[in-house]
């Protein structure tokens, strides 16, 4: 793990403080999960739409005609 000196303003510090001991935890911690997650939710995941596998969700609604505009982009890739 790395130690690191950050700036933070006063209020947000001053509500993570709150928090932490409100749960009875160190405010580092508080921070700590805090940076983490935003890791996962916005650094982390690079996924493709091209890695995403399909999901069948059942038959089709209709038949897809040569005027659907999807079509042409599927069959390109087939």
């Amino acid at each position: 793990m790395k130690t690191i000196t950050i700036n933070v303003d006063d209020a947000v510090y001053q509500d993570f403080a709150l928090e932490a001991q409100r749960m009875k935890r160190p405010t580092a911690e508080l921070i700590r999960q805090a940076m983490e997650r935003f890791h996962e939710q916005r650094l982390a995941r690079r996924t493709s739409l091209r890695d995403i596998r399909p999901y069948d969700s059942g038959g089709a609604v209709k038949p897809l005609t040569s005027e659907d505009d999807i079509l042409g982009e599927m069959l390109e890739r087939a």
